[in-house]
């Protein structure tokens, strides 16, 4: 390796420093599988990402208790508390340093 090869390797690597992570944004494409579609020509798929609690399903049981049909007295409900994503969802990533892995922070709202 020449001398000019270590100066820029040592340039790109300060770069990267200062910049550890990039914010983007995609689409989720799938879901069974999960891919997330960044632009026309990067589709990640579920080894590249990593899922927050936010953007994953949650949901309680709660006991229904109260008037209503007696049918519906004393059963568990499955309440969704999140839903976690669907098709179509517009996601903010995070990329990490080198690119290798993104991180699902949450979906965006309109």
């Amino acid at each position: 390796m020449n001398m000019n090869d270590m100066i820029k390797q040592i340039a790109i690597k300060a770069v990267d420093a200062q910049n550890p992570v990039n914010v983007v944004q995609g689409i989720v494409k799938s879901v069974v599988p999960l891919e997330i579609e960044v632009h026309q020509k990067l589709k990640l798929t579920k080894e590249f990402l990593l899922l927050t609690e936010r953007v994953t399903r949650y949901e309680v049981d709660l006991e229904h208790d109260h008037g209503g049909p007696k049918a519906l007295q004393g059963k568990l409900i499955e309440t969704p508390i999140r839903t976690g994503l669907a098709t179509g969802d517009k996601v903010i990533l995070l990329r990490s340093q080198g690119g290798g892995q993104f991180i699902v922070l949450d979906k965006v709202v309109e």
